[in-house]
């Protein structure tokens, strides 16, 4: 192997292969589920974990931060050159509930190593793809004879992030100072499978809404009021067909107030992508595809923004009849949001339509949970395309770009720091987030280290 930058990375990862995978096996035996209290103090342990292994790394500053929930880790490891740019990555270090009951074939927290894969719970989501980052810096100054990264390094990794982030932004916002960059790093994403290396370029937003409505003051007969007084279920119905109209476009008016739409440009990428509709179908354990009409699947999941009906109710719902009309019936909707739109303007869009939806007779009360809003990096932003050159250098392919349909606190930091969010992981479909067994595919994960000492020297001439 001739000695170039590439291969000097490539061997050094190879040769420090086993001391990673044990240290990774370590952090995973700790059971840092955030969700559940009886683990508060593993979540604890599991930060004070990688804040001491990232000053073995080599990382001058590390810190544990405290929240009102779990505790954060923040490393930063300054560059020597004075005008280098400043990079911050994000990951989170809390993993999801995991038992041998759910179906896992092995303990969830005692990783084992089998075909080419690590089993256990956080192996991908999101430990794995924290952890690569230790290696790729190590990587990075071996091959680059440097003492210090080419950019100014920072590192901040959550531990509520599999319980919705309750405290994150308010953690951004009171560390803004510690926390600016030009750019951010979000290791916590996948590719599109093992062969198809790709960047993700955006998360949509999302809003998320109850609507209760409200009729007699109580269940009443509905042979003796039925026809003559206004049924709650009935509006709520009428309510949930009026969301969409035929062409799948949802009706709210101003709803898509500001929205991005595709360029011809990223529409030919998606369509580059291997997308076997058949396939995703029956991954979907769906019979058929829907949605706005004049777009393709993938364009629909990553670019369109969306109203569902996660769950309706209202009446008597036992077995056998009960004949009354309600005194009251629910629904709760979700809005999936893209670049352009503000959940602001979506929410309040929302319920003045839900009003004008409200007939005479019916009392309407709608609640909002806490917005998340999109994120976008453009196509031709340099720091994106340093991200896509490091990883063709990796996998030594041509990279593809995708979107994620789904929402995530990324958005804040691009909110509250100004910075374009980019999007690096290296996990695939297979891995099983959140489910039993979930694995992490070694030969990514390496090449998900080789990418990030790539990627320092990347950024570092794209971002002055």
């Amino acid at each position: 192997m001739s000695d170039t930058p590439d291969s000097a990375v490539r061997t050094y990862t190879r040769l420090h292969r086993a001391a990673f995978l044990a240290d990774l096996a370590e952090w995973l035996r700790i059971p840092s589920v955030s969700a559940q209290p009886e683990h508060d103090g593993d979540v604890r342990r599991s930060a004070q974990w990688l804040s001491a292994k990232l000053k073995e790394t080599g990382f001058p500053v590390t810190e544990v931060w405290e929240t009102p929930g779990a505790p954060a880790v923040f490393a930063e490891w300054p560059s020597d050159d004075p005008d280098a740019p400043v990079v911050l990555v994000y990951g989170h270090h809390d993993v999801q509930p995991a038992a041998r009951e759910d179906g896992w074939h092995t303990d969830p927290f005692e990783p084992v190593v089998r075909d080419g894969r690590m089993y256990g719970r956080g192996a991908a989501d999101d430990k794995g793809q924290v952890f690569f980052h230790t290696l790729g810096v190590r990587a990075h100054l071996a091959a680059t004879g440097r003492a210090t990264p080419a950019v100014h390094l920072k590192l901040l990794v959550e531990g509520e992030e599999e319980s919705g982030s309750p405290h994150f932004r308010a953690l951004v916002e009171e560390r803004a100072d510690r926390l600016t960059a030009e750019a951010v790093i979000v290791s916590d994403t996948g590719m599109w499978d093992e062969d198809t290396p790709t960047v993700c370029t955006g998360m949509r937003g999302l809003a998320e809404c109850e609507i209760e409505l409200y009729g007699p003051a109580q269940d009443i007969h509905s042979g003796s009021f039925g026809g003559a007084v206004p049924n709650p279920a009935t509006a709520l119905a009428r309510l949930v067909a009026a969301l969409h109209d035929p062409d799948g476009r949802v009706a709210v008016p101003g709803f898509y107030d500001g929205v991005a739409e595709l360029t011809d440009t990223e529409r030919d990428l998606f369509a580059q992508l291997p997308f076997d509709e058949e396939t995703w179908l029956r991954t979907a354990a769906s019979r058929a595809t829907a949605g706005e009409a004049g777009y393709s699947t993938l364009e629909r999941l990553w670019a369109r923004p969306t109203a569902e009906v996660n769950g309706i109710g209202g009446g008597y719902q036992g077995a056998g009849s009960k004949t009354v009309i309600p005194s009251s019936a629910l629904v709760k909707l979700s809005f999936r949001l893209v670049a352009g739109q503000d959940p602001e303007h979506v929410q309040e869009a929302v319920r003045t339509w839900v009003e004008a939806q409200t007939p005479d007779g019916i009392r309407h009360r709608i609640t909002f949970a806490p917005a998340t809003r999109p994120c976008l990096t453009p196509l031709d932003h340099p720091a994106l395309q340093a991200v896509a050159r490091a990883m063709g250098r990796a996998f030594e392919k041509k990279v593809l770009f995708t979107r994620e349909g789904g929402s995530g606190p990324a958005a804040d930091l691009q909110d509250v720091l100004g910075a374009p969010v980019l999007f690096l992981g290296i996990s695939v479909p297979s891995d099983g987030w959140h489910g039993p067994d979930e694995k992490v595919e070694l030969d990514l994960l390496f090449k998900g280290a080789e990418t990030t000492a790539h990627l320092w020297g990347e950024l570092a001439t794209a971002l002055r």
